[in-house]
C-alpha cells in the first residue's frame, strides 16, 4: 500500500513538474520600470502575445527597486526593462551576483513636470515659470523616491540645475525639501494614478507618461534637460530565455519601435554595453538593425 502510495505521489509530482515547466515555456516575465505601465499592459503585451501565442507576465516597480529584488533573489525574471543604464551596473560583476552580462540602449524619455487640469495651479503653470508654481503654497507635488528609481534621481538632478540657471540656491528646499520627503515620494506605479485622482497637482513624469496618458504638462529649458535612457537585457538565471529572446526581438522589431513612437518614447539606435557575444544570436540582426 505504501508503494502504491509512493508511486502515486512520484506520478503526481512529475506531472506538476511537467506543467510548471510547460507553463514557463509559455509564459516571458518581463520586469520593467514603472514609467512604462500603459506601454507594456496596453501596448506591447497585447501585441507580443497576438504575434507569438506567448503569454507576457509584466511587473512594474522602480528600476533600482527591481535591480534591489533580483540582487536579494526575492523576485526573477526573464527580461528586465530599467530607466537607466547605472541599474543594470549595479547587477553585474561577480560581487553583483552576474544576474546581468549585457544590456541595450533601445529608446529614451525627457524628464517633465506634469499637473492636474483641475489643480487650482492649473492656470498658473501655463502663465509662470514652472518652477515659480511649485513654490507656492499649499501646491501637493509628487516624486518617486531617489534611492529606488531613477526618476527620482533624476528629478532632484534637474532641481539643482534650476537652482543654477535660476540663480535660485534655495530652490531644492522649497520644492523638495528632504530628497526622501514622505509628503512628496511615492511608489513609481501610484504616481500617475494619485494626480488623475486629484490628490497631487503636479508631478514630476517622464514624456511616455504625459503623453500616452494626455497629461498637461510642462517642459523644462533645454539646459535642464534631463532624460531616461531605457534599456533591456535577458537575465542571466531567466527561466525562459528563449521566450526572453523573442520578446525583446518583438520590442526591437519595427511592429514594437512604432508601438514605442505611439506611447511617446523615442526610439533611438540600439547601442550594446557589456558582453555582446552573450547576446542570443536571434537578436543579432534586429539589434544591428537600428531604428
Amino acid at each position: 500500500m505504501l508503494r502504491k502510495l509512493f508511486v502515486c505521489c512520484t506520478v503526481l509530482a512529475a506531472a506538476l513538474g511537467t506543467q510548471a515547466h510547460a507553463a514557463d515555456d509559455d509564459t516571458v516575465k518581463v520586469l520593467y520600470a514603472g514609467s512604462l505601465v500603459n506601454l507594456m499592459e496596453r501596448g506591447v503585451g497585447p501585441a507580443f502575445e497576438r504575434e507569438t501565442g506567448l503569454h507576457f507576465q509584466g511587473y512594474a516597480a522602480g528600476s533600482n527597486k527591481i535591480a534591489n529584488e533580483i540582487k536579494g533573489k526575492l523576485r526573477r525574471g526573464d527580461v528586465f526593462i530599467s530607466a537607466s543604464p547605472k541599474v543594470n551596473t549595479s547587477l553585474m560583476g561577480t560581487a553583483n551576483g552576474n544576474h546581468v552580462t549585457w544590456y541595450i540602449n533601445f529608446a529614451e524619455s525627457p524628464l517633465m513636470i506634469g499637473y492636474s487640469p483641475q489643480s487650482r495651479f492649473a492656470n498658473d503653470f501655463k502663465t509662470k515659470r514652472w518652477d515659480e508654481v511649485l513654490q507656492e503654497p499649499g501646491i501637493r507635488i509628487g516624486r518617486t523616491d531617489p534611492a529606488l528609481d531613477p526618476k527620482g534621481a533624476f528629478t532632484v538632478e534637474m532641481m539643482k540645475k534650476a537652482a543654477e540657471l535660476y540663480h535660485q540656491p534655495d530652490l531644492v528646499e522649497k520644492t523638495l525639501g528632504a530628497p526622501e520627503n514622505p509628503a512628496q515620494v511615492l511608489p513609481e506605479e501610484t504616481l500617475v494614478g494619485r494626480l488623475q485622482s486629484g490628490q497631487l497637482d503636479a508631478g514630476f513624469f517622464y514624456s511616455t507618461e504625459t503623453s500616452d496618458l494626455k497629461i498637461a504638462a510642462v517642459s523644462p529649458a533645454p539646459e535642464l534637460g534631463v532624460k531616461a535612457s531605457y534599456t533591456l537585457t535577458i537575465l542571466a538565471d531567466a527561466a525562459n530565455p528563449t521566450g526572453a529572446a523573442r520578446f525583446v526581438n518583438f520590442l526591437l522589431s519595427a511592429e514594437g519601435r512604432t508601438l514605442l513612437r505611439e506611447h511617446g518614447v523615442d526610439v533611438v539606435k540600439p547601442a550594446v554595453t557589456g558582453d555582446a557575444q552573450a547576446i542570443p544570436a536571434s537578436l543579432q540582426a534586429v539589434v544591428e538593425a537600428g531604428p
